[in-house]
């Protein structure tokens, strides 16, 4: 536990100076690199251990990047930050059958080397996209990972205090139904105190919290679908870049699943 505090203690304002300060082309090249580490890391979950292989799928997603870049806000652009949204929502069926595709065979890691594609480009596209919006955009990414990030942390203080009955046991033995409710509390605190310093007041904070409450959902979705991705892997962490947190994808997980839910609630609410 020590570590991991002092872990965040330094990443999280560095992580808040680049989000706040940075402009959204610099902010994105950085982002792209983070996600180039959680993309390297999936590749080896998904069980393609030659490093060739792996590092030409790094060059083919730095093509991605390139291309979704030039593409940013075009009906291309919306149709991968839309595809992400329904990607989450057939995980929530794949953890319901949590042995699909858990055999180490050449088909089950294509499907997971593809699944991971689904999971990083629209989040970023999503990320991309509220960053560079025209009213606060920086201060509305930092909400949308916040969103994330406060989901962990209630879910983590309400599970390990009242937790008892197990979310999914089979999938990830230390989550906790109590830890659900505690993370869409928590959260839903974090998004009415958020939204009125975006400006979202009075009859606009209830359709504000209740696509926070849909980001929790997926957060979790997000969590759980890796947890159950290492546990075909047999692996604790994705990585080991962070100190008592483990790996980037460890880091980014509930974040790859609440931004592009967020990305189109937001443009829906007209915000």
């Amino acid at each position: 536990m020590k570590q991991r505090v002092a872990t965040a203690l330094l990443i999280t304002p560095l992580a808040i100076a680049m989000i706040l300060l940075l402009p959204t082309a610099a902010f994105a090249i950085i982002i792209s690199g983070l996600c180039l580490l959680a993309l390297w890391e999936w590749t080896r979950l998904s069980g393609l251990r030659d490093r060739r292989y792996r590092s030409a799928l790094l060059v083919i997603a730095i093509i991605v990047f390139g291309a979704l870049w030039i593409w940013h806000g075009t009906w291309p652009w919306w149709i991968v930050i839309a595809t992400g949204c329904a990607w989450w929502i057939v995980a929530l069926y794949w953890l319901r059958h949590y042995t699909f595709a858990a055999a180490a065979t050449p088909g089950n890691s294509m499907i997971k080397l593809l699944v991971g594609g689904l999971a990083i480009f629209p989040a970023w596209a999503a990320l991309m996209q509220i960053h560079g919006s025209a009213v606060h955009g920086p201060a509305w990414a930092l909400y949308a990972l916040a969103l994330g990030w406060s989901a962990d942390t209630f879910a983590y203080l309400a599970g390990s205090r009242w937790g008892r009955k197990k979310l999914a046991p089979n999938i990830s033995p230390g989550k906790t139904i109590v830890g659900v409710y505690g993370a869409m509390a928590g959260t839903a605190v974090v998004a009415v105190i958020g939204g009125c310093l975006l400006g979202v007041h009075n009859v606009q904070l209830i359709p504000l919290a209740a696509l926070a409450l849909i980001c929790v959902a997926f957060s979790i979705i997000g969590d759980l679908f890796e947890s159950l991705i290492k546990r075909h892997a047999n692996v604790k962490d994705s990585g080991a870049l962070f100190p008592g947190h483990g790996g980037v994808f460890d880091r980014l997980d509930s974040a790859f699943a609440v931004l592009p839910i967020f990305a189109i609630g937001k443009t829906l609410l007209g915000l």
